[in-house]
């Protein structure tokens, strides 16, 4: 049995990191609710929330929320909400299936939109480390075998490629997608 359309996971980007822009799980959840959304889960203190929205798409969600959520808490955050079938695309298309094992190497960067071949051959002249990334459609997958936070190319993905996103080791992505696959169950 598989999940049905209107299950969606929203990627928050800068929130309760290093102690900044705190904001509470249980609060996200709530917040979720009084827009109207239901079977609402979060997934750890990063900002990944599992929901589902009658007669909408990702699009549309994510304007929806990004507004809510600044009037709210104050402050921007940027938002990827993705439904299930993006999720389940995300995991076959891994170009790294062997570093699966090792989740904590390797990364998906739900992106805002496609990359340009441009910006990608720009990204591509300075992974010169140990990491390798691929980009497929809106996702970029890195594996950086040492971990993201000793990459020094992880750091600069977000200033060289200039498309906005937000990543997710791949534990997460694992986890996400099983609890959208379960949700209502």
């Amino acid at each position: 049995m598989s999940a049905t359309p209107d299950v969606f996971v929203a990627l928050f980007s800068g929130i309760n990191v290093g102690g900044n822009r705190i904001v509470k799980m249980a609060e996200l959840a709530a917040f979720f609710g009084q827009l109207g959304c239901s079977d609402v889960k979060t997934y750890v203190q990063s900002g990944n929330v599992v929901f589902r929205a009658e007669d909408a798409d990702a699009g549309t969600l994510t304007s929806k929320i990004e507004a809510a959520f600044e009037k709210k808490w104050g402050f921007h955050s940027r938002i990827m909400v993705r439904d299930v079938d993006w999720f389940r695309r995300l995991v076959a298309a891994n170009p790294y299936p062997e570093a699966a094992d090792a989740p904590k190497t390797l990364h998906a960067y739900a992106l805002e939109r496609e990359p340009t071949s441009e910006e990608i051959a720009r990204l591509a002249e300075k992974c010169t480390g140990p990491e390798r990334f691929e980009v497929r459609r809106d996702v970029l997958y890195l594996h950086a075998p040492d971990g993201l936070g000793k990459s020094v190319f992880a750091n600069l993905i977000p200033r060289v490629l200039k498309v906005p996103g937000t990543a997710r080791n791949w534990r997460s992505v694992q986890a996400l997608l099983e609890m959208a696959e379960n949700s209502g169950r």
